[in-house]
């Protein structure tokens, strides 16, 4: 067995032996997990509870109106009870929480009643319930401005129109439905995996080196094995780690799903859907399936694997190259800025390259190395086409050759040099200097 392949083994032997493998691993799933069921359980159990509010209308504008979502309403006759008297009344009435009072309008003016209605609180009225308020008084007031120009109220409800274009994409075999927002989280969920295992991965090798290096122990590893077989070894046993990990949360995170999907949990239960029939017959799944039938998944999957494994190679590389060449962590704080800031950038321009997956900046982002493993799998599910996908995946790879080639000239004279704060000038000398 080669030095280089000795040096990968322990690295994967050592790490995923460790708790912390395990139990990142574990943790991992349920976390995404939790994100996704959390929302729906918050929902369930933190629901607003319904409230009683007295209610003084002089305007006349909630009449009839005996409720307005989760709000009771209770009036008082607005001939015995002023504004003043009607507050007194909540103080002294332990199960009413709140007090509406709507003034008599001046000069038929709906806009003043609005502007002059007030709510007095006893007990906190929810914010939900404030806001049914507000869309029910809004409502109403429309209705009477209608009203007072001669226009019928339910034949302008009659004619509003909803809506909702169905975009396709032409495919060889015809047209197939397209869920720009799947596309959108597909896009913006593969990038986020990658950043977020780029930074993970990449650090973990460089706290490696910076650990055996200030432990001496560097010393007589680098007796019997080359620095940058060494090097290569690191790289490539932690990618291991950090693939395997992945394809486990993947597959727990899926399991985890199916499970919660087959408990019915994050279905609409019977009362959502008395009250929204809507939703029963909703056009979402089928517009899912459809996206789904047109989306190259062996693509996704496999470009994801490439670029996941190709941008960890490339700053895992670099990454070492600043591990070798300082004695501590904290010294490497002035060489990360520049390593992080095109990653960093690529993400926070995310949503500019989702808004324009074929525009200049999406193509220069995912061609450019540093920057491509993020942008790329942003743009893949819209469709890219496949010069620029191989042009991309090329220029990546001699990008990690490159990168492990610097960091290689970087690793073999910085794991030895200590008591040194290096500088970039050293770094330069470093690359120059002959093996």
């Amino acid at each position: 067995m080669s030095p280089f392949t000795i040096v990968a083994q322990r690295e994967f032997l050592s790490r995923v032996r460790k708790r912390t493998f395990l139990l990142m691993t574990l943790l991992g799933p349920l976390f995404f997990g939790a994100l996704i069921v959390g929302p729906a359980l918050l929902n369930e159990y933190t629901e607003s509870p319904g409230q009683r509010l007295l209610v003084v209308d002089h305007s006349f504008l909630l009449v009839g109106t005996d409720h307005v979502g989760k709000a009771q309403l209770d009036y008082l006759n607005p001939d015995e009870f002023s504004e003043d008297q009607a507050v007194e009344a909540l103080k002294n009435r332990d199960e009413f929480d709140g007090l509406l009072y709507l003034p008599p309008s001046e000069n038929s003016d709906p806009d003043f009643i609005l502007r002059n209605t007030r709510l007095y609180n006893k007990n906190d009225v929810s914010l939900e319930i404030v806001g049914d308020l507000e869309n029910n008084l809004a409502n109403a007031a429309t209705e009477e401005k209608l009203k007072m120009h001669g226009v019928d109220p339910s034949v302008v409800t009659q004619a509003q129109t909803q809506v909702s274009i169905r975009t396709m994409d032409l495919t060889e075999d015809g047209a197939e439905e397209s869920a720009v927002g799947l596309k959108m989280a597909i896009g913006f969920g593969a990038g986020f995996f990658i950043y977020i295992f780029t930074f993970l991965y990449a650090a973990q090798i460089m706290r490696g080196v910076i650990e055996e290096k200030t432990s001496r122990i560097i010393e007589v590893i680098v007796s019997s094995v080359k620095p940058t077989q060494l090097m290569l070894g690191k790289i490539l046993g932690i990618a291991a780690v950090g693939l395997l990990q992945f394809l486990i949360w993947v597959a727990l995170t899926g399991v985890i799903l199916f499970v919660v999907s087959a408990t019915g949990l994050l279905s609409p239960d019977a009362a959502e859907l008395a009250a929204n029939p809507g939703m029963a017959s909703s056009p979402i799944p089928s517009e899912i399936t459809g996206t789904f039938k047109a989306l190259n998944l062996p693509l996704l999957v496999s470009s994801f694997l490439v670029y996941f494994l190709g941008g960890y190679l490339l700053y895992g590389a670099l990454f070492a190259a600043v591990g070798a060449a300082v004695d501590s962590e904290t010294d490497t704080q002035q060489f990360m800025l520049p390593l992080t800031m095109p990653l960093v950038l690529t993400f926070v321009l995310a949503t500019s390259i989702i808004d324009n997956p074929n525009g200049p900046l999406a193509f220069w982002l995912s061609v450019i190395p540093f920057s491509s493993p993020i942008a790329m799998m942003i743009r893949l599910p819209f469709g890219v086409p496949p010069g620029q996908i191989a042009l991309s995946m090329g220029l990546l790879v001699l990008g990690f050759l490159f990168t492990t080639w610097l960091a290689g000239r970087i690793y073999r004279i910085g794991i030895l040099s200590y008591g040194k704060k290096v500088t970039y000038a050293d770094l330069w000398k470093w690359i120059r200097m002959k093996p």
